[in-house]
């Protein structure tokens, strides 16, 4: 099953909110989903979630205020606040999705590999010489 990005309706579900903005929705659903494309492309089944996530955070909390007063009005931003972002874990979801971020080993040996050596051999030393134990290829 491919990709199917969410919509305005689904993001709303997802924030637990009655009314949502669509075209605000959507525009965030699609800067969310290209964001996403940045780290893997094309997006893998299972990506909605991410897209949703991100789209959610921004929808939410467009300026990311971590901090907040009432009376005496305080707010406090971190550095760079504002705008769509990835997070750590997003990033990690991503790749774990289509399938990479694991352990592997590649092994560069050809199948039709053989022990014995491919470069040309002295006649003299080696396999048709004669090996004594201790001093070797005599």
């Amino acid at each position: 099953m491919a990709f199917v990005a969410p919509t305005a309706e689904q993001l709303g579900l997802y924030l637990g909110l009655t009314e949502i903005d669509g075209d605000r929705a959507d525009l965030l659903l699609a800067t969310a989903q290209s964001l996403c494309e940045t780290v893997v492309k094309p997006l893998p089944d299972g990506a909605q979630a991410v897209v949703l996530s991100v789209a959610g955070r921004a929808y939410i909390n467009p300026q990311q205020v971590s901090y907040e007063t009432i009376g005496p009005m305080s707010v406090q931003r971190p550095q760079g606040s504002g705008g769509l972002y990835l997070t750590k874990a997003d990033r990690t979801a991503l790749k774990s999705l289509a399938g990479r971020g694991g352990a592997f080993t590649i092994d560069p040996t050809p199948a039709d590999a053989t022990p014995w050596p491919s470069w040309p051999t002295d006649g003299e030393i080696g396999p048709g010489a004669e090996y004594e134990p201790g001093w070797g290829w005599v």
